[in-house]
């Protein structure tokens, strides 16, 4: 029997990843509405097509799912990519001449706000001062975060703003550094960054309409049809904004907000049954472990190889950690934790074995985000309790190789970054950006995660790398498993939403260092045309 029912859009390629083979296909793809209806030759989807049709034709360039970016920060990640990028800096001096510039171009803002110094690539590894930044902008606010957004550089001015003095107390976690007179340096760790991250994301609600238009605008430019919005920067104000969007049908990228662990349960409760649409919806709870490997606050199985004084930090003690996580578990909330350090892992694993153990086995998808460091016997734990990774390649190029492993010391070292390690014992891995700590675009993470070329220039743990195949669904289908939408999204098949995107070429053809070049053509979010480059199309037709 003949269909009836005409596509409104249908793409054909001669490579189609659809995500359930590893290999690209000669295919096209009729979509109705917001969903796939057909995926076959184009004989097969001739039936589809109707008077008002529109058909694209991209010969040998790939149509993939659309990207899933499975860990990244929305509004403050938008914020900062408005700011100056510091991570070219190869000194304080090189940075405060960035700042300065920055601030000449950019008079009318009240902030001038950073991202992405690492001292760790500077001579002598020497954290900044303050004072630098005052003999360049003295009567500007300024805050510049660290690239892992986990310590933040201020001058005087913004310390005087924010009510921040050699008296204040430092929150329970993180301090305010200080030199050996007891001056502030004008650094700010963890929670002590908060201080001042309230003042700067204190925006009027057009402000935070305008910065979303340009996050939504960004990510359909380079793919990104679903994110999930972790906790980190006080984001549950934004909720409400994003509900805006939602219900005046301009989200075109779907959001998955996940509120920091330590709200009241009434309260997730609450946000769990407000938040359901496909485009806006409920994903779980965010919480911390640990900190960074550069500050020493990611927390380690023994101390730091460069301070042995130190095994880095929690956020809380193990038993708070895993009362929140049981009581959470009980409810059916699923959590995600940030844990760097080998000892991080190993607390969130005990944790999720505790949880078990109280509660029952059940689906729960617990996630740990970025697993850089892990111990041998905590690799079969993953699977063994049903834990995902959720891992940013583009970490491991960030952090300058030599000093990262001089804070870890050479016996970690051979865990750093364990993707395939991880994947091959059984663990399902997805990947993300962390953005604003990368930038958004899915390629730069796909191409790490293949070549696992680090800031030398040269692999890292090449038998760390994984195919392109397995990357690229561990950016679409991984993603949407870890968000529990597997049946809807992450792969091109029939009665899935239509989230697609077409690239430049066939990844699967050219060289891995040819992955960075590329450009997305064409994005497609809920079965509509979000993005689109007008220069792609070898052959475009509409039937009237």
């Amino acid at each position: 029997m003949r269909n009836e029912k005409k596509a409104d859009i249908i793409l054909s390629s001669n490579a189609v990843f659809t995500g359930t083979t590893h290999k690209p296909i000669p295919a096209s793809i009729a979509i109705s509405g917001n969903q796939i209806v057909a995926v076959g030759s184009d004989k097969e989807i001739e039936e589809y097509r109707g008077p008002n049709t529109k058909m694209y034709d991209y010969e040998d360039q790939l149509i993939v799912p659309g990207f899933h970016d499975f860990h990244l920060h929305l509004m403050s990640g938008i914020v900062m990519e408005n700011g100056v990028n510091l991570s070219e800096a190869r000194s304080e001096e090189e940075a405060v001449n960035m700042v300065k510039q920055y601030a000449e171009q950019h008079p009318d803002e009240e902030w001038i706000i950073g991202v992405g110094w690492d001292a760790s690539y500077w001579e002598q590894n020497q954290l900044p001062s303050r004072f630098s930044l005052d003999q360049a902008v003295p009567d500007r606010l300024v805050m510049l975060n660290h690239a892992e957004l986990h310590y933040a550089w201020v001058n005087s001015k913004t310390l005087d703003f924010c009510n921040i003095n050699r008296d204040t107390e430092n929150p329970p976690y993180g301090f305010i550094e200080k030199d050996e007179n007891g001056e502030l340096t004008g650094v700010l760790y963890e929670k002590a960054a908060k201080l001042v991250d309230d003042k700067v994301f204190d925006l009027s609600r057009d402000k935070e309409r305008e910065l979303l238009d340009q996050f939504l605008e960004l990510a359909a430019g380079v793919g990104v049809t679903s994110v999930n919005d972790m906790y980190g920067d006080g984001n549950e104000k934004y909720y409400e904004l994003f509900k805006e969007f939602d219900e005046k049908d301009r989200l075109t990228t779907r959001i998955h907000i996940l509120p920091s662990i330590d709200f009241d349960l009434e309260k997730h409760k609450q946000w769990r049954n407000e938040f359901t649409s496909d485009k806006l919806r409920f994903s779980g709870l965010k919480g911390f472990i640990d900190g960074v490997v550069t500050s020493r606050t990611a927390y380690m199985v023994g101390p730091y190889a460069d301070d042995p004084d130190t095994c880095g930090e929690l956020v809380y003690s193990p038993e708070e950690i895993k009362q929140k996580v049981v009581e959470a578990d009980k409810e059916g909330f699923r959590v995600r934790f940030h844990a760097i350090g080998d000892g991080a892992v190993r607390l969130a694993l005990d944790t999720f074995e505790a949880a078990q153990k109280a509660n029952g086995k059940r689906d729960s998808r617990h996630t740990i985000e970025h697993v850089e460091t892990i111990q041998e016997d905590d690799i079969s734990r993953f699977s063994e309790l049903g834990v995902l990774a959720s891992m940013q390649p583009e970490h491991m190029a960030q952090s300058e190789r030599e000093a990262y492993t001089a804070r870890i010391g050479k016996e970690k070292e051979p865990y750093v970054f364990p993707i395939n390690t991880l994947k091959n014992a059984g663990v399902k891995v997805g990947l993300g950006t962390d953005f604003p700590v990368a930038t958004l675009n899915p390629l730069l993470e796909i191409y790490r995660a293949v070549t696992r070329v680090s800031s030398n220039g040269q692999p890292w743990h090449v038998h760390e790398s994984i195919s392109l195949a397995e990357a690229l669904k561990d950016y679409t289908k991984t993603p949407a498993y870890g968000t529990f939408r597997e049946n809807e999204l992450g792969t091109l098949e029939v009665g899935k939403l239509a989230d697609i995107v077409v690239l430049d070429r066939n990844l699967f053809e050219v060289s891995p260092e040819e992955i960075l070049e590329t450009k997305v053509n064409l994005t497609i979010a809920d079965g509509q045309v979000v993005y689109e480059n007008k220069y792609s199309l070898k052959d475009e037709k509409v039937h009237n």
